[in-house]
Parts: structure tokens; C-alpha cells; sequence
């Protein structure tokens, strides 16, 4: 059989593409990927208990205070809250003022829609919650001086560690010496 330059050609392409390719599977093998860095327990900036707790903006109407606070779960696991956050106040120094803090609306006003009873919620990576504080700026005593607070002090839950917010314009408890909390919960 006779070959035409173009088949010699083609045969040679084909040849010299079966050697490139030969070469290619049997080079040096590429240098491995760099390990993943190991997974930690809490994304950047989280808290290490895995939960940070936002203070909202104050309401305020007719001397009662309402303050909204949410917990988010900035964690890689999931989080389970059940119960009433506990709360302290603090004062300009961070150190804690003798206020009486109560569960439920009662202590400051008459129960609403936020006095429902805890129930657990678990909470996913991303997740919130909320709960309330409430106060009163009431004077009810020419003896006494008016209270104000500068920061909270609130943990998820009693032995949980707590962390400190700063509620716009303070925690103006005039002479009543108490607030309350309502439970977590998702709204």
C-alpha cells in the first residue's frame, strides 16, 4: 500500500499525540493540596460558648422601659436555651447595682403576649431567639436617689457565662430597685 504525504502525516500526529500523552500520565505526580485547616469550634469573633447576646433599642412609653435582647447562635453546633436569661445591672464601673430582677412581666407590669411559658428551643448555626427586659423609670420615694444603670449584664441561663450589653440611654430604674425578663423564645 502506498502512502500519500498526507497520510504520513496524519499517522505521525496520531503518533506524536500518543507520545505526549504517554508522557503526560507518567510525569512527576503534582505536589499535594495543603491540609484544611481544622474545623474549630466557633466562627470568628463568636463567644466561646458558641452564643452572642445583641441588645435592641429601647422602648419607651408612659415610664416603662422595654429592651428587646437577642441571642444568635454564632456557633458551628447547635444550641439548646429553655428557660429565662439571667440579668444583672451594672453600673458606669461594671459593677453590679442591688436591683431585684424578676421572671415574667409582673414585677413591672401587667402580663402580655411576651409572658408565655419557656419551652427548650434548639438553636442551628445562624439561628436567634429573643426575650425582654423590662423596667420602670419611676420615682417613688423623696428619700431614696434615682438608680440608672449603664450596662446588662445577661447570661443565656444560670451558670452560663454572661456577657455585657449597653442599652441606649441606660437603664433608668428611678427608685423601684427591680426589672423583669421574659423567657427565650423564638418570635
Amino acid at each position: 500500500m502506498k502512502s500519500t504525504p498526507a497520510t504520513l502525516f496524519g499517522r505521525l500526529g496520531a503518533l506524536l499525540g500518543g507520545a505526549a500523552l504517554l508522557v503526560a500520565c507518567t510525569g512527576p505526580e503534582p505536589s499535594p493540596l495543603p491540609p484544611e485547616p481544622a474545623p474549630t469550634s466557633e466562627a470568628a469573633g463568636c463567644p466561646e460558648s458558641g452564643v452572642e447576646i445583641t441588645a435592641g433599642p429601647v422602648d419607651t412609653a408612659m415610664f416603662t422601659r422595654a429592651m428587646g435582647i437577642v441571642m444568635t447562635n454564632c456557633g458551628t453546633g447547635e444550641y439548646t436555651v429553655n428557660g429565662f436569661p439571667v440579668v444583672r445591672v451594672l453600673d458606669a464601673d461594671r459593677q453590679p447595682l442591688d436591683i431585684a430582677v424578676g421572671n415574667g412581666s409582673m414585677p413591672v407590669s401587667a402580663p402580655d403576649s411576651y409572658d408565655a411559658p419557656p419551652e427548650p428551643v434548639t438553636l442551628r448555626p445562624g439561628d436567634q431567639v429573643t426575650a425582654r427586659v423590662l423596667w420602670r423609670n419611676e420615682v417613688t420615694s423623696s428619700t431614696e436617689a434615682a438608680v440608672n444603670g449603664k450596662y446588662l449584664e445577661i447570661a443565656p441561663a444560670e451558670g452560663e457565662p454572661a456577657q455585657v450589653v449597653e442599652p441606649d440611654g441606660g437603664v433608668d430604674l428611678g427608685t423601684t430597685g427591680r426589672l423583669a425578663v421574659n423567657a427565650w423564645a423564638v418570635r
